[in-house]
């Protein structure tokens, strides 16, 4: 049986056109919303990368390390999940001989008030490093003793390393967190004066005051999400730094400098179909 006449040829081929239209451009939006993705979604730092150099002395060992993204700090540590134990060996160079270096958990949020600290520090050039103990309950001087922390921190020992780059402090500690605890607010810092037997004030430079992250204790260092300005800029920024190492969230020019050609060839095949009907 014979086939039927379409009524509107014309039709037809406004039709077909805009089929071949919209598969020509889902490869864009896909590549487009591909870019957004990598831009909002930051992956979390690796751990163990820039500390596998690290040496501790006989007995020392840990199952977890990572580079921390502010201040040439490292941290090392092994957590028991079940238990809530766990010990931690930070990694840090004072900005000047005599100086101190510190690592605190915060449970309360994520800036330094709130903060329980330990600070690893010598009263003098002749001593040996020591530890105490802080709970950061506003901006205010240290003292120089001790002061009760949230966590019970046994184990508390400091030394010098002259393995690793010279003048680095390592800061030894166990603290017994709530069992089941999967993340923590983590600060880091270091100090350049030590003044009546304790730390002074650190300095108040874009290092010093980004030095605080999340980290998950099952062995990934989690540091703070990209500002969405930065995002948004093209220019990935490291896993160290939260960055997805993608592109912003806008497609980029190549995207649509190669996607015309294609919708251009497009419509001049569908204006010569519409000739021919």
């Amino acid at each position: 049986m014979a086939s039927a006449t379409p009524r509107n040829p014309r039709g037809r081929a406004i039709a077909i056109l805009a089929v071949l239209v919209t598969a020509a451009a889902a490869p864009t939006a896909t590549r487009a919303a591909s870019g957004v993705r990598a831009a909002v979604a930051p992956s979390p730092a690796a751990a163990g990368g820039g500390c596998d150099g690290d040496k501790f002395p006989a007995g020392r060992s840990y199952a977890h390390c990572a580079a921390l993204p502010y201040l040439g700090a490292r941290l090392h540590w092994t957590h028991d999940a079940k238990t809530g134990s766990l010990s931690v060996a930070f990694v840090a160079k004072p900005p000047a001989g005599g100086g101190w270096v510190s690592w605190a958990i915060n449970p309360a949020g994520e800036g330094m008030k709130g903060a329980q600290a330990l600070v690893a520090f010598r009263t003098s050039p002749a001593a040996p490093y020591a530890v105490n103990t802080y709970n950061i309950t506003g901006y205010k001087p240290f003292g120089a003793s001790s002061t009760a922390i949230a966590f019970k921190a046994t184990g508390l020992a400091a030394d010098e390393s002259a393995a690793n780059a010279g003048g680095e402090v390592r800061l030894y500690g166990k603290l017994q967190l709530a069992p089941g605890t999967e993340v923590v607010n983590h600060i880091w810092q270091v100090g350049s004066t030590v003044t009546g037997g304790a730390p002074v004030k650190h300095a108040f430079d874009k290092d010093n005051l980004e030095a605080k992250g999340k980290l998950a204790l099952s062995g990934a260092a989690l540091a703070p999400a990209p500002e969405p300005a930065a995002a948004g800029a093209g220019g990935g920024s490291s896993a160290a730094k939260g960055g997805s190492g993608g592109s912003g969230g806008k497609p980029s020019a190549a995207t649509a400098t190669v996607s015309a050609p294609v919708l251009m060839m497009l419509l001049a095949l569908a204006a010569g179909f519409m000739a021919i009907v």
